[in-house]
């Protein structure tokens, strides 16, 4: 996945999505540890939140394990509420000036039975008395059960990846900290919001962790507010965070993790690499945001019959979560496994379908209902089994068929856009190998991608060139460019980046990685296989070494007491973009 501008990794401490996870589930339960005892009727509650609060819950909570805790309804904060006013609201939100408006116009308008008032972020002292005056003016003050900031102000996309925010991400993106415009203010909140987010992350963690990170950037001045503000709360010994009391539930550790911040600007080729893993390749060719794909259905169907209305494509969303075990299991898997894996699942899902059909159609009960099925059961263990797997098949079937959707729809862009070409090519860019065809083709060839592909692409040579092309050379590759229908803006900034970066530090190295190329992917899996691989490279990855994973490795070795227990590296970034959108950003700022 393409990082955003801040790449941060944590070592040693245990971090993962359960610890998020408890700190939701304790706050959906009044603030207390839920009961063991699942026997219990929840008390039904309702769960009111801003898109922040939407954006932490989403990827963690399904609307089923919202009801089996309680939450009969889940509402955004600024839409038309009805007032139930015999069941109590939870709240989760930020704490800004229109969402504390709307919190004292619900105490008003007396909307429920009493509140429960959990904040993202600390609440500031003046924003508190504005809703202790609206509970007062509203006659609603022992209705307001609890106040409580959460720190909660980041978002768990898997067990060891997290963004900062999803909502208004531009206001910290790359391009936000590297405008030519921007003032010494602008940066100051900039900074402000990255280390709120931070702080909240670590005080989830219950760890202090030790800050490491380049001079001279914006990462530092990150570091530096960071460690100011973990100092402040660490000396304030009755209000501090990772101590006693307020420890969430003995998170707190004596090993402190090591936290590495480094700046977008350590690795530009990156984030532009066209990939060839499956997750990777959802996030750069398909619309996937919070682990849930959009796409549309019936893209490629037959077209309507004529003079009939086009029909309506209707947008289908998957969400792709740990719950699924072959996406678990494949997301890092190149592409071609993956499509095999998927076809080999298919297969044997039939075969156990023809098996549930073979034994009904054997005791004469086709057409039967199930209940008929279980009245017979007794006869046949065997069909017994069978009916009693009927929901976990239906369940093996729904995922089938979500990754035979998204697969195909993957494979439709490496086919169209010829993407295994571009891995392959810009792989031997990045590790220095010997190219088999120069670049100029390939920008040149009029089948071989979008504009915005040959940019990438060109990005990466100049990017990652140890001697930048000659000038007439580079007026060559710009003419073949702007014959490719490339938009110029983003090589504009590449090349001011390159000049500052040359004479601020030495240029990122690559390693000698690479890729493998095993043949073409000619053999089609089978006759009836879903997914028609002929003419894409079957490549083999290499291992990588790129420079966040060496500064990583250096700063690890340097450590006098090496881990027995090895490494957990836990990865997070401002934001989470993709190629497309970094492109976009580069255009930006090459055309100030």
């Amino acid at each position: 996945m393409g990082p955003g501008s801040r790449v941060t990794l944590s070592h040693v401490v245990r971090f993962d999505k359960t610890v998020l996870l408890a700190a939701i589930k304790r706050m959906l339960n009044f603030n207390a540890p839920p009961l063991k005892n699942t026997a219990a009727e929840p008390v039904w509650k309702v769960l009111i939140y801003d898109r922040f609060g939407q954006d932490i819950i989403s990827p963690l909570l399904s609307v089923k394990e919202l009801r089996d805790m309680g939450i009969t309804l889940h509402l955004l904060l600024h839409s038309d509420r009805d007032p139930i006013p015999d069941v109590p609201a939870i709240y989760f939100v930020m704490p800004t000036e229109e969402n504390i408006d709307r919190i004292c116009q619900d105490l008003r308008n007396q909307l429920y039975e009493s509140y429960y008032l959990n904040f993202i972020s600390a609440i500031s002292r003046s924003k508190l008395e504005d809703i202790a005056s609206a509970a007062l003016a509203a006659n609603a003050v022992s209705q307001v059960t609890k106040v409580f900031d959460q720190y909660l102000n980041f978002i768990t996309l898997e067990d060891d990846m997290f963004i900062l925010c999803h909502q208004n991400k531009e206001l910290i993106s790359y391009h936000a900290i590297n405008r030519a415009d921007i003032q010494d203010t602008d940066m100051e909140a900039i900074m402000d919001t990255i280390v709120d987010s931070l702080f909240c992350f670590f005080v989830t963690l219950g760890a202090v962790p030790i800050i490491r990170c380049p001079r001279g950037n914006a990462a530092e001045m990150v570091a530096v507010k960071l460690d100011k503000k973990l100092r402040e709360n660490l000396r304030d010994a009755r209000n501090s965070l990772f101590t006693g009391d307020n420890m969430a539930a003995g998170q707190f550790s004596f090993q402190r993790p090591l936290f590495i911040l480094a700046d977008r600007n350590v690795d530009m080729a990156t984030p532009l690499h066209h990939t060839w893993t499956y997750q990777a390749l959802i996030h750069d060719v398909l619309d996937f945001h919070l682990n849930r794909v959009m796409m549309e259905e019936g893209a490629g169907a037959e077209p309507s019959p004529a003079g009939a209305r086009p029909k309506k494509k209707s947008r289908k969303t998957y969400d792709l979560t740990a719950a699924d075990k072959f996406w678990q299991k494949h997301k890092g898997s190149p592409f071609p496994e993956v499509a095999e894996s998927v076809q080999e699942e298919l297969d044997a899902y039939r075969a156990q379908e023809d098996e549930v059909k073979r034994l009904k159609s054997i005791m004469g009960l086709e057409g039967e209902d199930e209940g008929a099925i279980s009245m017979l059961s007794d006869n046949t263990a065997k069909l017994t089994s069978a009916v009693s797997s009927l929901p976990e098949l239906l369940e093996k079937k729904r995922l089938i068929d979500l990754h035979t959707n998204v697969a195909t729809a993957v494979l439709d862009h490496i086919k169209s856009r010829k993407l295994d070409v571009y891995f392959e090519y810009e792989e031997k860019l990045m590790s220095k190998s010997t190219l088999d065809k120069s670049l100029l083709d390939i920008i040149s060839d009029p089948d071989a991608g979008t504009p915005e592909d040959k940019m990438r692409l060109f990005l990466i040579f100049y990017i990652t060139a140890q001697q930048a092309p000659s000038e007439s050379d580079l007026e060559q590759y710009k003419k073949a460019l702007v014959d490719a229908s490339c938009d110029l803006s983003p090589l504009t900034y590449i090349k001011q980046w390159k000049a500052f970066t040359k004479m601020a530090a030495t240029p990122a190295n690559y390693g000698n990685s690479g890729v493998k190329p095993m043949g073409l992917f000619s053999r089609v899996m089978n006759t009836g296989s879903q997914f028609v691989m002929e003419g894409v490279k079957h490549l083999v990855l290499k291992q990588h070494n790129l420079p966040v994973t060496r500064i990583l490795d250096n700063l690890m070795e340097m450590k006098s007491h090496p881990s027995k227990q090895g490494k957990k590296v836990v990865y997070g970034c401002s934001e989470l973009f993709n190629a497309a959108q970094f492109i976009k950003q580069l255009s930006q700022l090459g055309q100030k």
